[in-house]
């Protein structure tokens, strides 16, 4: 049972209400916690973060314009630069489904900042020497400093962690494809076999795909870096000075080290979350690559007795609890469940970011939580890939070899030499008869042993040319 000592009343236009003693947050925090006790989901490292830039960058910016006491503002920059490095992350208890302007959490922010700047001062807690509205959300709105936040948020994850990422694990794959150069294996269409390929040009174009995913999470960048913050309630920057949009941006700019500015068109930024939509679409086509990767993989290394058997996957676990010696292709599953995830984020920062109404879009809480959630999901997904599962493959050439000499597919090479009808009769009387496409066609007639080596070569075929038998 608690004791009346473990609560504070705080107060706001609605009146008297009890807070944690303990705790940063407010009235309007408090209030929130106990109006939408709706999930587990709270805003994380990233978001949090972003809030306590914003905040700092606008201290700063009004602090220039002579609208903050020099006082007051390095107070709360010094508070938000607590939020910014994670000091304070426990104190955001409010639930991510809160009202769709994310009020709430621009409160929480205000708050948590004003009361540790208060303390700051060498005042108490609650005692609003330092104003949660009136000097840390000054100049501000709900609705100019969420979409802020979440630009904020969402550039930093895909710069500073999604890039990255996906760099390691292009890299890795660019190893295998160098390793896997001179594996000649049996190239598959419709998933039957076709002609030869070497294992790495597969691998090869494995990295050209993670590679225009990073092309394509860069492209965003540009609109991402537009920042709603200026606009204040609709739009029109109703009580903010004409350069605290500019000055704050540069602010964030310098603090992020990335290249944010002032939004184009401040009612365009705030009543749609068009960037965030393409932005989160560029993820889910990320996402698509590495479940393609990771599926293929899975297929190459099936087996190990009764499968494809191409590659050899890592041993990372036990894979069953009831079939001594199984392994599994655990960690390339884990990419695939990623990818499922993915796809449902996608659904829901797409409805929200079409889901504006005339002056402000009211998703803006559950596109950021999404968006944020898929990055860090693919970003930790494509480390782990790299290090885990890509980086510790080997190749079954054994396997590869014996799999070419067996393949129907050959005989695509005999066209040049003998024609499309004969090539025909050749692969057809392999598969009837149980032979090579090599034996039979030298079998037949159709080419001598010398000729047979030289047009039905598996390796020359994995480059482009014509094989007729006598070219050099």
């Amino acid at each position: 049972m608690s004791d009346e000592s473990d609560f504070r009343v705080e107060r706001d236009s609605l009146g008297e209400i009890r807070v944690p003693a303990d705790a940063y947050w407010g009235a309007q925090t408090q209030r929130a916690v106990e109006n939408f006790p709706i999930s587990d989901a709270r805003f994380g490292r990233r978001f949090v973060r972003a809030l306590g830039i914003v905040k700092k960058s606008a201290a700063r910016a009004n602090r220039d314009l002579d609208l903050l006491e020099a006082d007051v503002a390095d107070a709360i920059v010094a508070a938000a630069d607590e939020v910014i490095a994670g000091d304070h992350d426990d104190q955001f208890p409010v639930d991510v489904f809160q009202t769709g302007s994310g009020t709430s959490s621009n409160m929480n922010a205000n708050e948590v900042i004003a009361n540790r700047a208060a303390e700051l001062m060498g005042s108490e807690v609650g005692d609003r020497i330092v104003h949660p509205n009136d000097h840390v959300n000054f100049g501000q709105s709900s609705n100019d400093v969420i979409p802020t936040a979440m630009h904020v948020a969402a550039l930093e994850a895909v710069e500073k962690d999604l890039i990255p990422a996906l760099e390691t694990l292009a890299a890795a794959l660019d190893e295998k494809a160098a390793a896997f150069d001179g594996v000649v294996k049996t190239g598959r269409t419709h998933l039957q076999d076709a002609t030869p390929v070497r294992l790495g040009q597969e691998f090869g174009g494995y990295r050209t795909q993670i590679e225009k995913g990073i092309e394509r999470c860069e492209s965003v960048a540009p609109r991402l870096a537009e920042l709603a913050l200026g606009g204040t309630a609709t739009g029109t920057g109703l009580n903010t000075h004409p350069e605290f949009p500019e000055r704050a941006a540069a602010y964030i700019a310098e603090e992020t080290g990335l290249d944010f500015r002032e939004a184009d068109d401040h009612f365009e930024a705030q009543a749609a979350h068009d960037a965030m939509g393409e932005a989160h679409g560029a993820l889910r086509t990320v996402a698509g690559s590495m479940n393609k990767v990771a599926n293929d993989l899975r297929l190459l290394a099936s087996g190990p007795r009764n499968g494809l058997g191409e590659i050899e996957q890592p041993e990372n676990q036990p894979g069953s609890s009831i079939m001594p010696g199984k392994i599994n292709p655990v960690v390339a599953e884990a990419v695939n469940q990623v990818h499922t995830q993915v796809v449902g984020n996608d659904a829901a920062v797409s409805a929200g970011a079409a889901g504006g109404q005339i002056d402000l879009n009211l998703y803006k809480p559950v596109i950021a939580h999404n968006f944020l959630q898929s990055a860090s999901l693919l970003s930790n997904a494509a480390e782990t890939f790299a290090e885990k599962f890509v980086a510790k493959l080997e190749a079954n050439e054994e396997q590869c070899a014996e799999a070419v000499e067996r393949s129907m597919a050959l005989a695509t090479a005999l066209n040049p030499a003998i024609g499309y009808d004969k090539a025909s009769e050749v692969a057809k009387a392999a598969l009837k008869e149980g032979k090579t496409v090599r034996e039979v066609a030298v079998g037949k007639g159709y080419l001598t042993e010398a000729e047979a080596d030289e047009v039905l070569d598996p390796e020359r075929m994995t480059h482009r040319g014509i094989l007729s038998g006598d070219d050099e």
